[in-house]
């Protein structure tokens, strides 16, 4: 590390070294979590007291992401920020980045944000990551509408931004269905994507620090359930060691391209014959990141902690098996009932190589997040059977 680098910044207890996360999810709570068993403590801004992440934090700024007073607040407290959701205003972090180290920058953020950017990112970027996003074309007119070409067709629709868990995309076959699509999300700039023969699709977790150095996680495959995660599979059973190869080395480049500092999570897809297409990515930990807390040296949290901390990145080795499973809320309910009823964790838990995170939510809705479950076991086959156990036990269908 050079003169000019700053110096790392390292856990003390008096006074206490500070870190501070935008967005008080359930990414914020497994944040603290692992900031604090490092020795921090942890100020989280977020407009709602009774969020996941405030119930574990030493400090809870109450304000809205644009606010001024809070941002200063948090600001003047801690010595690094970063953020726990891709939608947290890059004006906000710019701001914050006049007085803190923030990671990731707005710029990285403020790409990811924007499906445009972020696609005319990934075809700039192919000449060195070596893979190209799908087929597109920004729709922001009736012209544009008229003017898609038969080869992008059928195709999904999809808002240029705000868009995550399979929200703010429509699948359209025809010009009509792209107006009517186009119309009934009120006429914003969007993004049709060719549909392309899909065989399954991957995540890349990877890291990068200040210094330029950088890890990548094991390939992690999964299964998408409504347009929400509902299994990470790690290692993922149909991903050839040449994919894996493809897209760990597409990471790097991608990673290295942005300048990021921090955890980024970049999904690719698989198609039939064998090609990679990469798709999106997300600028902070990630639901398909989540089995590292239980099965790898390094989970993408403590990672997340390390390199805006400034700290070397750690050893992101998997050292089991693993299958995570989304909780969500509908294991509340039996079947089409509206009556709530607490899950059997006792016998989940009684389940060799099962691990439960709740996030602390305490109104269990259908479709809702509410915590995960990793399986870690010797062997795949085994990690695979217990999930399935567990499934049976939650009356989730397979």
């Amino acid at each position: 590390m050079s003169d000019q680098q700053p110096k790392p910044l390292l856990p003390a207890a008096d006074p206490s070294t500070w870190l501070g996360v935008m967005g008080g999810g359930q990414l914020g709570r497994m944040f603290a979590q692992a900031a604090q068993a490092m020795g921090y403590k942890v100020a989280v801004l977020e407009p709602s007291k009774e969020c996941p992440a405030g119930q574990v934090a030493e400090h809870l700024v109450e304000a809205g992401y644009t606010d001024v007073a809070g941002l200063d607040a948090l600001a003047a407290r801690c010595a690094a920020v970063t953020t726990e959701f891709e939608n947290v205003p890059a004006d906000s972090l710019s701001r914050l980045a006049q007085t803190v180290f923030v990671a990731p920058d707005a710029h990285g953020v403020s790409v990811a944000q924007d499906r445009i950017a972020e696609k005319s990112f990934f075809v700039a970027c192919a000449a060195k990551s070596g893979v190209m996003p799908a087929p597109h074309k920004v729709i922001a007119t009736l012209q544009d509408v008229e003017a898609i070409s038969d080869e992008l067709l059928p195709g999904i629709l999809k808002t240029v931004r705000m868009g995550y868990d399979g929200k703010g995309q429509v699948r359209v076959r025809t010009r009509a269905d792209v107006r009517a699509a186009w119309e009934s999300m009120g006429q914003v700039s969007c993004l049709l994507e060719k549909m392309l023969p899909l065989a399954y699709e991957v995540s890349v977790l990877t890291a990068r620090g200040a210094d330029g150095a950088s890890v990548v996680y094991p390939i992690a495959e999964n299964v998408h359930r409504d347009g929400i995660l509902f299994t990470t599979t790690v290692p993922g059973p149909n991903v050839s060691a040449e994919c894996a190869s493809t897209a760990q080395d597409a990471a790097r480049a991608i990673v290295a391209e942005l300048a990021y500092v921090g955890v980024l999570c970049i999904e690719f897809f698989v198609l039939t014959d064998g090609s990679l297409v990469v798709n999106e990515m997300a600028p902070r930990p990630h639901n398909s990141g989540h089995y590292t807390i239980d099965a790898c040296v390094t989970s993408q949290f403590a990672q997340q902690v390390r390199a805006m901390a400034r700290l070397p990145l750690g050893d992101c080795r998997q050292h089991s098996p693993a299958v995570m499973l989304n909780i969500l809320g509908d294991v509340w309910f039996d079947g089409d009932s509206d009556k709530l009823r607490e899950p059997a964790w006792d016998r989940v838990l009684a389940l060799p190589g099962a691990n439960l995170h709740l996030y602390g939510k305490n109104d269990p809705r259908r479709g809702r997040k509410m915590g995960h479950l990793t399986f870690v076991a010797p062997t795949l086959h085994e990690a695979q059977r217990q999930f399935e156990a567990a499934c049976a036990i939650l009356g989730i269908q397979l």
